[in-house]
């Protein structure tokens, strides 16, 4: 079995190295690419946590800021691991989406123990501001990387999608998906979709790709990577 992932590459190799070890060989085409934005020291003052809903947010505020003192709330397992990799101390994972993770915060926080630092991308998935805000938290909002989108496939990744080199795509996003469908349709490979599998992380990543003439349509249980992986295995 051979998988298409479309993760950025930071987040593909531990993904790839995991299914290598189940006997799954994989292609990477990231559909996004990351890269960092100049700015100065963030202001941490009366910060009680940061708030994580991407690893790509936690490595940023890692590469721009020095200090680890800071208590990391994360939207999902790989988001917390990336911290605690990273030498954050005080890592909670919500194990699950945006929803879960502010029901996790108003669980575990009080809104007057000070601001809680959402440090995060160009682009973002849901509105964490806004369901903590309506309990009371401030949440300031820092954009410390830009999420690039790809225009295109590779010339490889078309090739394995025109000759059937490929069996599966894993889509982690609404907006990796939304990428997909646009690509694969625009290099003409939508009929490639009827040999493949595609494996979601959610039930709102698996609506972005329900146009496609999919061979099947598989969601993870969990939004969370652990899942998606007992997903693929069912699957095989």
């Amino acid at each position: 079995m051979r998988l298409l992932i479309t993760r950025s590459s930071e987040d593909a190799e531990p993904l790839m190295v995991l299914l290598g070890e189940r006997g799954i060989e994989t292609v990477l085409e990231p559909l996004i690419s990351v890269t960092d934005l100049e700015g100065p020291a963030l202001d941490l003052d009366r910060v009680q946590a940061l708030l994580v809903t991407s690893a790509n947010g936690i490595r940023a505020f890692a590469r721009r800021q020095p200090d680890r003192d800071q208590a990391v709330y994360a939207v999902g397992d790989a988001s917390a691991r990336a911290a605690r990799a990273l030498g954050f101390g005080d890592v909670f994972s919500a194990t699950g989406d945006v929803a879960a993770l502010a029901a996790l915060v108003r669980a575990e926080l009080d809104p007057k123990g000070g601001a809680l630092l959402h440090v995060a991308g160009t682009h973002v998935a849901g509105d964490i501001s806004g369901e903590l805000e309506k309990a009371g938290f401030e949440v300031r909002r820092e954009v410390l990387y830009e999420a690039l989108a790809a225009e295109a496939f590779s010339p490889e990744t078309q090739e394995a999608l025109r000759t059937g080199a490929v069996d599966g795509v894993l889509l982690f996003s609404r907006r990796s998906a939304g990428l997909f469908t646009g690509l694969v349709t625009g290099a003409g490979l939508s009929g490639a979709c009827e040999r493949l599998s595609v494996y979601c992380l959610s039930p709102a990543v698996a609506e972005k790709v329900r146009g496609l003439p999919w061979l099947g349509v598989i969601v993870a249980d969990e939004p969370n990577q652990d899942a998606l992986l007992k997903a693929i295995a069912t699957g095989i």
